[in-house]
């Protein structure tokens, strides 16, 4: 910022003045005496320095002309002093009269006049340095001020009170409930499959057929050798029958007898053995064509047609029961306990199936039992849930959470987790306050977190249903600041239901943290 002087001719006039009675009249003393100004009148560094740069190049001028007389003052008084020797002490003293000290009086005024010039201006450049520090503090102290005083935008969302399940969570895995892997019980050629992969099967379904001829023609030599044996028994027991007559009538002897009776025997045992062998060969023709042995969905076929199966060796195709399906899940032994004790009163414990991010809901099942033994490698024990799966939602080998529901909260106080923060003392929300203009201030207020989960934190104590808390902004507050208080979208407290007891339950519901007892968690 440049400053204005009213006597700018005034002191170019006496710059002037002063280089001539120097004895320098060149433009260099105008320029000495104008950047003197000039440089009092700005007020920074970098002027400063440059003012620093043209007086040293303004004083070289002053200097160069003061060191040729000082030498031809000095060559002139040696002059004299060699002329006292021939000349009569008049002419020494007209000599000496002639070279008077008042050039040396003269410059050493004129420096003292330039150095309260210097000094002046060097005073008035750090008073300018000075003052502009002074006002851009007072500026940056007002904008600070105007800033604290205006409203800070936040987002805002009242306090609920609603009823929400208490559960435990746990990762887990979807199991089919039943699961065949189909392999033939007979060998021969794969005829053509009767299933188109991904399709839903019944139990009894025909989906595969193994090429029947070898084990009909089996069947037909089983029962070819049958009629065999029937028809040898038959002449056995017509023989035995005559032996028998003979033999009472004394013709023939006790022996003969007894080897005709043994005779029949045999076939009657070969008839027997052609019988199993028939059933065997039956079974087996049977085998050629393999059925469903489940309700479930098939799945991609393992063998094409035209192969030749080996018996119980070749895995055909892969079948998994869908409805229901089974989900595995593992939990801590630390909260077993409330889990077994609740199966051994025969309660059914609420299940509910999230996807891999725990935010939709796929299912809702049931817990069906717990393994009889704890892993120690892990300390957890497994547990499997069951859900009816109808929307086929639930898939094999996916990744779900699991939310085992223990108990339900009729009436909990409900904030958003992002509402909640923590200080030195603990937890706090910040309250509005509004005005009429639906502005207001805001107020620090303690609370007692109960449970916390993803989104959704259950308070117990510390707010009332319908204050309205910060959700977002709440990192530039202070108490009592200023706020312009806008409504929050409805998704940050919106959670999907499950049903519990008959009540609308939220469906994220609160978990129980850092596997606690639900009794320590309910105190």
């Amino acid at each position: 910022m440049v400053a204005s002087f009213t006597g700018w001719e005034a002191y170019s006039s006496i710059g002037k003045f002063l280089l001539k009675t120097a004895g320098q009249t060149s433009r260099g003393g105008g320029i000495f005496v104008t950047t003197l100004l000039v440089s009092g009148v700005y007020a920074d560094c970098a002027n400063l320095i440059a003012f620093k740069i043209v007086f040293r190049i303004a004083c070289k001028p002053l200097a160069a002309a003061n060191t040729p007389r000082a030498a031809s003052s000095q060559k002139k008084v040696t002059a004299i002093d060699i002329m006292t020797i021939e000349v009569t002490p008049q002419s020494h003293q007209s000599s000496a009269g002639a070279y008077p000290e008042r050039p040396t009086r003269k410059g050493s005024w004129v420096r003292v006049v330039i150095y309260l010039v210097l000094v002046c201006a060097l005073g008035l450049v750090a008073w300018r340095i000075y003052n502009n520090q002074q006002q851009n503090a007072q500026n940056s102290a007002r904008q600070a001020k105007a800033l604290l005083d205006r409203p800070t935008p936040v987002q805002v969302t009242p306090v609920e009170m609603r009823p929400m399940p208490i559960y435990l969570t746990a990762l887990g895995t979807v199991t089919p409930y039943f699961s065949v892997t189909v392999k033939a019980r007979v060998s021969g050629e794969l005829l053509p499959v009767k299933f188109t992969e991904g399709q839903l099967v019944h139990e009894g379904d025909t989906i595969m057929v193994i090429d029947p001829k070898p084990y009909q023609a089996a069947l037909d030599e089983a029962k070819g050798t049958l009629a065999h044996d029937v028809a040898l028994l038959k002449n056995a027991q017509a023989e035995f029958a005559r032996y028998k007559a003979l033999f009472d009538a004394g013709v023939v002897s006790k022996e003969t007898l007894d080897a005709d009776e043994a005779a029949m025997g045999q076939y009657q045992g070969a008839i027997q053995a052609d019988k199993a062998a028939i059933e065997t060969a039956e079974l087996q023709l049977s085998w050629c064509t393999i059925h469903s042995p489940i309700t479930g969905r098939i799945g991609l076929r393992l063998v094409d047609p035209g192969n030749i199966i080996t018996a119980n060796t070749t895995n055909l195709v892969v079948i998994n029961q869908f409805q229901p399906i089974s989900v595995y899940f593992t939990l801590p032994e630390n909260e077993l306990p409330q889990v077994l004790k609740t199966l051994a009163a025969n309660r059914h414990l609420p299940a509910d199936a999230y996807d891999k991010g725990d935010v939709q809901k796929l299912a809702s099942g049931q817990l069906l039992t717990a393994d009889n033994q704890i892993d120690t490698t892990t300390g957890t024990d497994r547990l499997k849930a069951v859900f009816p799966n109808s929307d086929n939602l639930l898939f094999p080998e996916q990744f779900v959470n699991i939310h085992l529901v223990m108990e339900s909260r009729a009436k909990a106080l409900v904030v958003p987790s992002a509402a909640v923060q923590t200080g030195v003392d603990g937890p706090y929300v910040w309250i509005t306050k509004p005005d009429e203009h639906g502005n207001g201030t805001v107020k620090m207020q303690p609370v007692k977190v109960a449970l916390a989960q993803g989104q959704i934190t259950i308070l117990d104590s510390g707010v009332s249903p319908g204050q309205k808390v910060v959700v977002d902004g709440a990192e530039r507050l202070r108490p009592d600041a200023a706020v312009a208080a806008t409504d929050a979208p409805q998704h940050s407290m919106t959670a999907p239901t499950t049903a519990l007891d008959g009540d609308a339950a939220p469906k994220r519901p609160a978990r129980i943290k850092n596997g606690a007892s639900l009794q320590g968690q309910m105190q």
